[in-house]
């Protein structure tokens, strides 16, 4: 395992981050434990979950298992933002919320500080600078060590950190955004901003639920049965069938399998290692609900795709552009001429 820079800190993570949405969920406390174990042995250290996943039973389960382990040399970050109770206040980006989620989240994961403290989402009804000053608060009492944030357009970003650094509080160390072959236009504003401000990118949901793991090839008239996209269609998620059963996805998956095929690679490794071979990326974050799935994603660190075949992901999975994103304005931009 690799381990890079989170963002412009010193700290070191390693280039593949374990996400803990699944415990508790699609997997037991006992095997996320064992995943966890195999994850570390593999030279993992960095390890991402949520209070709002499975309402707090992910984060316990992590904090069940950090309370066996070195405290120091796991990096845990986690996020605050959507609802925790029934009350008025119990959701968004309050003071009083990330004031409670905080505290709570600590108690949940077993420690006296969290490594990364991320808000999952923008909240249109706080002030940005009443959420701002609350993080900083949260680091200068040692609660939290960096900053991030999780599902931001890039104008929030970019206000956030202006904001930030006008007041002279800590700024954002990261980013997490859903980024994939399925989902490029991350690329437009998001990953630029991100490169220019020095941030930490950790891209969630590499594998866009499932479509990208090899489990779903042209010619498949519905999603094999107990997987995510299954469970997708029933919930009406983001992956669903309905909403990835075209084309373009065809297409996409078409240049994953021949990649695959080519370097001897699952198409699972060939996915997550494109998303390594992006210089603004820092660590994709995994998820597995059994030790084959984390093991197959462990498999995608330790060696690189050549740039011909980085060239024909990146052909397969291109976005149609325009106007400021299309090939004339960057030219325009880079030239300074009309």
């Amino acid at each position: 395992m690799k381990y890079r820079m989170l963002g412009r800190t010193g700290l070191k993570v390693s280039e593949l981050c374990f996400g803990a949405m699944t415990f508790g969920r699609e997997a037991s406390e006992a095997d996320s434990h064992h995943m966890l174990d195999q994850f570390i042995e593999a030279g993992g250290n960095f390890i991402d979950t949520a209070d709002v996943y499975t309402q707090g039973v992910s984060e316990e389960i992590v904090g069940h298992w950090l309370n066996k382990k070195r405290r120091s040399d796991v990096v845990i970050a986690t996020k605050v933002r959507f609802a925790m109770g029934e009350g008025l206040n119990d959701v968004g980006l309050t003071r009083k919320h990330i004031m409670d989620g905080v505290q709570a989240s600590l108690h949940r994961l077993n420690t006296d500080y969290i490594d990364l403290y991320q808000v999952h989402a923008w909240d249109p009804q706080t002030p940005i600078e009443e959420t701002l000053s609350t993080l900083n608060d949260l680091v200068r009492k040692g609660w939290v060590r960096y900053i991030g944030v999780s599902n931001f357009r890039a104008w929030q970003l970019q206000k956030a950190i202006y904001t930030s650094r006008m007041q002279g509080w800590e700024v954002m160390a990261s980013l997490q955004p859903q980024y994939n072959l399925l989902c490029r236009a991350t690329e437009f504003e998001l990953l630029p901003l991100a490169e220019h401000e020095g941030l930490a990118v950790l891209p969630w949901s590499p594998l866009r639920g499932g479509w990208l793991s090899g489990k779903f090839q042209r010619g498949m008239n519905q999603p094999p049965a107990n997987t995510r996209i299954e469970e997708a269609e029933k919930q009406g998620w983001g992956e669903s069938w309905s909403q990835y059963n075209h084309e373009s996805t065809w297409k996409v998956l078409d240049a994953l399998f021949e990649v695959a095929k080519q370097i001897e690679k699952s198409p699972a490794q060939v996915a997550l290692n494109w998303l390594l071979s992006h210089k603004a990326v820092t660590a994709p974050i995994i998820g597995a609900r059994n030790m084959e799935q984390l093991e197959s994603n462990l498999g995608a660190s330790g060696w690189s795709l050549t740039p011909n075949q980085v060239a024909q992901l990146n052909e397969a999975s291109h976005l149609p552009v325009s106007y400021p994103y299309d090939e004339a304005s960057e030219q325009q931009q880079q030239s300074g001429r009309v």
